[in-house]
C-alpha cells in the first residue's frame, strides 16, 4: 500500500491535513501525481508546479513543500507539504 499525507500550514499551524492511499500496481511516480491531484481537489486548490528545488527535495527525503512560488493563483496559507508515508 502507498499512503501519501499532505497537510496545509499557516503561521507553523497546521490548518488542514488528509491520507489519500493508493494499492495500485502504478509506478511511484504515477501514485504520487494521482495523490497529488486528489489532494488539490480535497482541498480545492490548483495544481502545484513541480520546481527543481521541490523534485530534489522529494527525491531526497520523501517530503516535498508546496509555497506559493509553486502555484499560479495566490494561496491563503504558508505552504502544502506532502510527505510518503508509507510504499509497497
Amino acid at each position: 500500500m502507498f499512503r501519501l499525507w499532505a497537510r496545509i500550514f499557516q503561521d507553523n499551524h497546521m490548518l488542514k491535513d488528509t491520507c489519500i492511499e493508493d494499492g495500485s500496481t502504478d509506478t511511484r511516480t504515477h501514485k504520487v501525481f494521482r495523490a497529488l491531484e486528489e489532494i488539490c481537489y480535497e482541498f480545492d486548490l490548483g495544481k502545484p508546479i513541480w520546481l527543481d528545488k521541490t523534485v530534489s527535495d522529494f527525491k531526497r527525503h520523501s517530503k516535498a513543500r508546496f509555497t506559493q512560488d509553486n502555484f499560479i493563483e495566490s494561496i491563503d496559507f504558508d505552504y502544502l507539504e506532502i510527505q510518503v508515508i508509507e510504499e509497497d
